[in-house]
């Protein structure tokens, strides 16, 4: 496409959107699950199908050098699909928010005032690499009777197309517009400038990817946008803790997945119990092959440990969201310590204590500056899907309207309603 007609047809999507939108938000519960359920069964039907347009982009990926965190983010395994097909079906079983009315409360007028969860109306979602996220996107965006258009990365177009035509067939065979849901469907990077810069068809702007991307996003925007720019996971053992415990969960919060924003990239240990725990996870790490960037203290530590790759930490260490098996290792005074090292490094997404001292653990939950915050549990959770969400649209560092797993509310407001009886202000 030429710019002018990226452009042309990002508008297009744009006015489709905005007419769809006002159907969404008047359609029922009903038809709405129903519309989810459906996405669900074509989902596993489609699976042989799926995998085949899925195959194009991993052959394109690995014909253009793309790392292997990159590649594995692309695919769309049986068990990736059933995943999302599992969350549609979530979605559906969740009660409708649309249309409560919260806090009402009688006035000495006489009026009563409460407030209306509504849809945002249509939102743009920005997203790399992942193809599943259309599916996300899309799902939470029928349940919160919003319109919503998709721009996927050039590496993933095969199977976002794919995705998206299911989508659509979900929606046209429940009833609901076809237009509720729509991809971007050229390559071309104008259309990100495009859909960013329309504020008469566009809500909100949703960016899911690299810094860089985000970075870009939040500049450049002319439409409100939620966003995290990367992720930057702590997991802080603390004295006292149950030393089997911690090397469980600091093993899986790092080594489950290596490509998540939520894989723990930073551990911190309290010098207390430094000595017992961090050859034992030191062990599992080196077995695993992933490198540890540790302070003088961690490193002479872990030097003991057969096979272990061991490097000295940098100061960048301390802020690197890895997505690699690689992990910043720091030995702490104490709880102290580690708060402060967290709210100073973090990217304010996931972090994690584990301890057996219940003050400890409030005061992690209290002053930790994070969008979610643990204890005795692996970063890994922070997701939508595990929160009970159904699905996410991504995980937002900001602090207003949206923080954390960005779900169902995440995409509605509030507007005021008042209810009375023929009250006039005197």
């Amino acid at each position: 496409m030429t710019d002018l007609n990226t452009a042309e047809h990002v508008k297009a999507l744009g006015l489709q959107a905005k007419i769809a939108s006002a159907l969404m938000a008047k359609a029922s519960a009903a038809v709405k699950n129903q519309a989810l359920r459906r996405l669900a069964d074509l989902l596993r039907e489609n699976i042989d199908a799926l995998q085949h347009d899925n195959a194009k982009d991993l052959a394109r990926a690995q014909a253009n050098g793309l790392s292997e965190p990159m590649v594995d983010r692309l695919k769309l395994t049986p068990k990736v699909l059933e995943t999302c097909a599992q969350g549609c079906e979530q979605l559906a079983a969740m009660p409708d928010v649309i249309g409560e009315i919260l806090g009402m409360k009688q006035m000495p007028s006489g009026i009563r005032v409460g407030q209306m969860r509504v849809p945002i109306g249509v939102f743009g979602m920005i997203f790399e690499s992942r193809p599943n996220v259309t599916i996300e996107a899309a799902s939470l965006s029928i349940k919160s009777g919003n319109a919503c258009i998709l721009r996927g990365g050039s590496e993933a177009i095969e199977s976002n197309k794919a995705l998206a035509l299911l989508v659509q067939q979900a929606l046209t065979e429940s009833g609901l517009p076809v237009n509720a849901v729509q991809l971007v469907q050229t390559t071309d990077r104008a259309a990100v400038g495009q859909l960013i810069t329309l504020p008469q068809y566009v809500d909100v702007i949703i960016p899911r990817g690299g810094k860089g991307l985000i970075e870009r996003i939040s500049a450049e925007a002319k439409v409100p946008v939620i966003k995290h720019l990367d992720g930057n996971c702590h997991t802080y053992v603390d004295e006292p803790c149950d030393i089997d415990m911690a090397v469980r969960v600091a093993d899986n919060a790092k080594t489950q997945k290596y490509s998540p924003c939520n894989a723990s990239e930073s551990l911190l240990v309290a010098r207390g119990v430094a000595g017992e725990f961090l050859p034992k996870i030191g062990a599992i790490y080196a077995a695993k092959g992933v490198e540890m960037r540790c302070c003088p203290k961690a490193k002479a530590i872990l030097s003991q440990v057969s096979g272990a790759n061991l490097k000295d930490a940098t100061e960048q260490d301390w802020s690197e969201e890895y997505l690699a098996p690689i992990i910043s290792v720091k030995v702490v005074e104490g709880v102290d310590e580690a708060i402060a090292h967290i709210n100073h490094y973090s990217s304010h997404h996931t972090e994690a204590i584990l301890t057996r001292d219940h003050m400890h653990a409030q005061r992690f939950l209290r002053e930790v500056d994070s969008s979610s915050v643990m204890v005795n549990a692996s970063t890994r959770f922070a997701d939508g899907f595990e929160y009970g969400l159904g699905a996410e649209i991504g995980i937002s560092t900001d602090k207003f309207h949206a923080r954390g797993p960005v779900g169902i509310e995440g995409l509605t407001s509030l507007k005021y309603v008042v209810l009375g009886e023929g009250e006039v202000r005197t």
